[in-house]
């Protein structure tokens, strides 16, 4: 099978308070979604009806079993994924103040099995057939997953996604992932990050300079996240700035996950940059007013309602010719 869509990296099980603004150690019931941005960014392509698969490594326990029934209810294919004996399937709990407050809480110890991916292991003919291959800075933080992971990213002739997906809590500093991030970014074709993600992988916060930087740096397209400033995408062609969608948050966890599997949607079906922005925006938006990540992935025909409940409501699109 040729799969529209392969993605690499960190899988969990995300832990979530039933209880909406209430601490952690108060709160009293909690759901239990699969999660992991990677994971859930094939769940997200799956959910527009692309052919998905993702990379990645559990435990060998029922956590573990539990994320092989919930990719397979959500049409991702796992035959890439296997088990560590020995490292637990890792957890993630969250709190939800909303509208812009969710603390996350890894439990990836002693050691994260998505982190134990060798390059020997990979499937290499898979990945190179792939229609896109998608990875994340996450991936390089540890041997041998690092390794993997740039591995992939060279072994595929086409679209390449790196997911910039900074999370302090895996590095040594940001300075420890900067000369790794400009390994990957050799190797692909689109850059996606936030502010802050953007910062440490080219040392720039300026949304315009840091697309510029990402461009320089040899990707087709950079898009930069800027929150409630909306997204701003740049390509040989020019920049396009989106305004966000308007919801209401519930929980903002995920949201980044839809945008990035409605990005690579919008890729595979050859549409243009600003309707891949605006498409993604309103994914990212429903879900940001759902409380899960994985269970909360839109339809195109969800989003496409959304995004023709709100034209209009805060169409400030800016289209510039130059970098």
């Amino acid at each position: 099978m040729t799969f529209d869509l392969i993605t690499m990296g960190r899988v969990s099980v995300d832990v979530y308070p039933l209880q909406i603004g209430v601490a952690l150690e108060d709160v009293e019931s909690f759901g239990k979604y699969l999660g992991g941005s990677p994971t859930n960014v094939a769940v997200a392509a799956a959910r527009h009806g692309n052919r998905t698969a993702v990379i990645t490594r559990t435990g060998a326990d029922p956590f573990g079993r539990f994320i092989h029934r919930k990719l397979g209810e959500y049409g991702v294919d796992d035959r890439f994924v296997t088990d560590v004996p020995g490292l637990p399937t890792p957890l993630a709990f969250c709190e939800i103040f909303p509208p812009d407050d969710f603390p996350l809480y890894f439990y990836r110890y002693p050691k994260a099995p998505d982190l134990e991916i060798y390059p020997e292991e990979l499937d290499l003919e898979a990945i190179a057939e792939a229609r896109i291959f998608w990875a994340t800075v996450t991936g390089l933080s540890q041997e041998p997953s690092r390794e993997a992971t740039l591995t992939a990213l060279a072994a595929h002739p086409g679209t390449t996604v790196l997911d910039l997906d900074w999370r302090p809590m895996f590095w040594e500093s940001p300075e420890a992932a900067k000369d790794l991030i400009a390994r990957a970014l050799e190797n692909a074709t689109v850059a996606v990050g936030n502010l802050e993600e953007c910062e440490v992988a080219v040392g720039e916060r300026e949304p315009h300079a840091a697309a510029r930087a990402l461009l320089d740096r040899g990707v087709s397209v950079a898009i930069v996240k800027q929150g409630p400033r909306g997204t701003l995408a740049a390509s040989a062609d020019g920049i396009v700035e989106v305004p966000p969608t308007p919801v209401e948050v519930v929980n903002g966890l995920g949201a980044g996950d839809a945008f990035g599997g409605a990005v690579c949607h919008g890729l595979l079906n050859g549409w243009d940059l600003e309707r891949i922005v605006r498409f993604a925006g309103a994914a990212g938006a429903i879900v940001a007013s759902r409380l899960a990540c994985a269970d909360a992935m839109p339809d195109s025909g969800e989003v496409e309602r959304l995004l023709a409940e709100t034209a209009g409501t805060a169409d400030t699109t800016n289209k510039e010719t130059t970098v």
